[in-house]
């Protein structure tokens, strides 16, 4: 009988696409942006500004509130200097005027816990936002075509009960995974952009998500709602999967898909602000 192992392969494949992806942005990025003069260093020609007067007055204004929802508009930056670290890791509401990105928290940016209200609205975004049939699809092609799950047949009504399955399997683990399981545990959805440091160490943060999260306190916690969350939506997918189909093995290909695809979305967010100033000029989608 033939295993279902397919689908994990290609979430590693689709992970490794976004991984060099993202690195060559931000290499391309990084360079440009640094200068020897020290930041605190202000020379004003004709003037008898100091630098300690600059400094006091540039610091009163910092007026940065926090968002009240997470997918309410990342406040402003109000730094003037282009060498300014702040302005970096500015995420935008949706990947480019697409696909949503309302979960993701620009970078030194500090809001109030979630409450249950606002982890149901961040999963049903995610689960029926007009973009949301996007990656069942793909997903759903790319199954067809390996031949997946062989009793689903092919042509378009094989499509057809392919991309329905993978729908389901993404709205269930978006339920789990962003409402049901934290709401239980306590633990906070969004994702904290680190928007500073070299690829590698973004990456392992990005990555290390899938792991660790931060609870309602705004403290590091174990990141149950995906381990768990993932895993549960799996194994609800073997009351609609054909019977062949509801064997450890493949509900565990399944769990994987679920963490892979997660995985890739948090380094989508780490990186996105760094590819939409290289590629889009910063564009405010």
């Amino acid at each position: 009988m033939k295993k279902r192992a397919s689908p994990s392969i290609c979430s590693v494949n689709l992970f490794l696409l976004l991984y060099l992806f993202c690195g060559s942005a931000i290499a391309q990025t990084a360079s440009p942006s640094f200068s020897t003069a020290a930041p605190n260093t202000l020379q004003i020609a004709g003037t008898g500004t100091t630098p300690n007067m600059l400094n006091s007055s540039s610091s009163s204004g910092d007026t940065t509130q926090p968002a009240e929802y997470p997918d309410a508009p990342q406040p402003a930056q109000t730094s003037a200097s282009s060498t300014d670290p702040v302005g970096e890791g500015q995420q935008t509401k949706r990947i480019l005027g697409i696909f949503p990105n309302f979960r993701a928290v620009s970078a030194n940016v500090h809001l109030p816990p979630q409450t249950l209200k606002d982890k149901f609205v961040t999963a049903t975004h995610d689960s029926f936002d007009y973009s949301s049939i996007l990656l069942p699809a793909a997903v759903a092609g790319i199954n067809q075509a390996t031949n997946s799950t062989p009793e689903f047949h092919q042509g378009a009504a094989g499509y057809g009960r392919y991309f329905w399955h993978t729908f389901v399997d993404q709205t269930s683990e978006n339920y789990m995974v962003e409402f049901i399981v934290p709401t239980i545990t306590h633990e906070d959805t969004r994702y904290y952009t680190l928007g500073s440091g070299g690829f590698v160490k973004r990456a392992g943060y990005s990555l290390s998500r899938v792991l660790i999260t931060r609870n309602d306190a705004g403290h590091d916690t174990l990141n149950i709602s995906e381990i768990v969350g993932a895993g549960a939506a799996a194994g609800i997918s073997n009351f609609y999967y054909p019977q062949s189909q509801r064997n450890f093995s493949n509900t565990a290909s399944r769990w994987s898909t679920n963490v892979g695809i997660d995985a890739g979305t948090f380094l989508l967010h780490e990186f996105w602000p760094d590819i939409n100033r290289k590629f889009f000029h910063g564009k405010d989608y």
